[in-house]
């Protein structure tokens, strides 16, 4: 079995500087910023420790060519893997010197910790973005589904709706009123079948659908343009109009309104690409 062990391509050598800088990244935190236990803090450890483990898993499979033995798409999954890491090392970038830097009363080698975590997650975050640069499918290009436009959309749309989940649920702010429970199912829906579609496509289970996969991204982004344009009203209408009763965080619920309009274009885009392809191949 052959083996390669230093990098030979522009891909190659920016995922060991991923690997690195997830890996200083979490090990600095972990060792001498003096985290509080749960909370944001977690959240940033867990960003850089699963980007990190992922990359790591993808460098050492295409290394040692174990690629054939791997039951999932290699077309699909390191993509798939460098597109979720990018924005988990972004949101980590942006949080962890929010909460842990600004305003904070950490002195010392506590705070030289915390500075060193937050610049290597912004350079892991970086060298993710090129990942993906790198291995998008370009024009006329044969590439797996996850390294095109659409399949990189479909990770942006399941990575917002998870941070909808998290800005709606502490406090929990769709409770009070039957359309905002209708938004809070918009966004449940919507994450479970774009996630699936990842499942499906790094699996390589397309094929046990009843429908032709293209048809079934067409259908279903026309479902979710609909459900995500109503959310898109209801939720700031029904939280922010007096006489409806606003409760929670206006800022959170701010963001929420936000978020829901940005993946509603997400949708947009994602629905005008599949309606091409289904075009286009027919």
């Amino acid at each position: 079995m052959p083996l390669t062990w230093f990098p030979t391509s522009r891909l190659l050598w920016v995922r060991v500087a991923a690997v690195l800088f997830t890996c200083t990244a979490f090990s600095v935190a972990a060792h001498g910023a003096a985290l509080p236990h749960g909370g944001m803090a977690d959240w940033c450890i867990f960003c850089w420790a699963f980007s990190f483990a992922c990359s790591l898993l993808v460098l050492l499979v295409e290394q040692c060519s174990l690629q054939p033995r791997i039951p999932v798409s290699w077309s699909n999954f390191p993509i798939t893997v460098a597109c979720y890491a990018s924005l988990l090392c972004l949101s980590a970038s942006i949080i962890f010197p929010v909460f842990f830097l600004k305003n904070h009363t950490a002195y010392g080698d506590v705070r030289d910790h915390r500075i060193a975590s937050t610049v290597f997650s912004c350079l892991a975050t970086v060298a993710y973005m090129v990942e993906v640069s790198l291995s998008k499918a370009r024009p006329g290009e044969v590439a797996g589904y996850m390294a095109t436009a659409p399949g990189l959309m479909k990770v942006c749309q399941t990575f917002v709706a998870c941070v909808i989940f998290i800005l709606v649920s502490d406090p929990v702010s769709y409770d009070h009123h039957a359309a905002l429970k209708w938004c809070m199912a918009v966004y449940c829906i919507c994450f479970i079948l774009s996630m699936a579609v990842v499942v499906l496509c790094v699996g390589e289970c397309t094929g046990c659908l009843p429908i032709p996969f293209s048809k079934f991204l067409s259908a279903y982004g026309l479902l979710a343009v609909i459900m995500y344009l109503t959310a898109t009203i209801l939720w700031p209408v029904f939280q922010f109009d007096e006489k409806y009763g606003r409760r929670g965080d206006s800022k959170k619920l701010i963001a929420v309104s936000v978020l829901t309009a940005l993946n509603f274009l997400l949708y947009l885009a994602d629905l005008a690409y599949s309606a091409r392809l289904v075009f286009v191949s027919g």
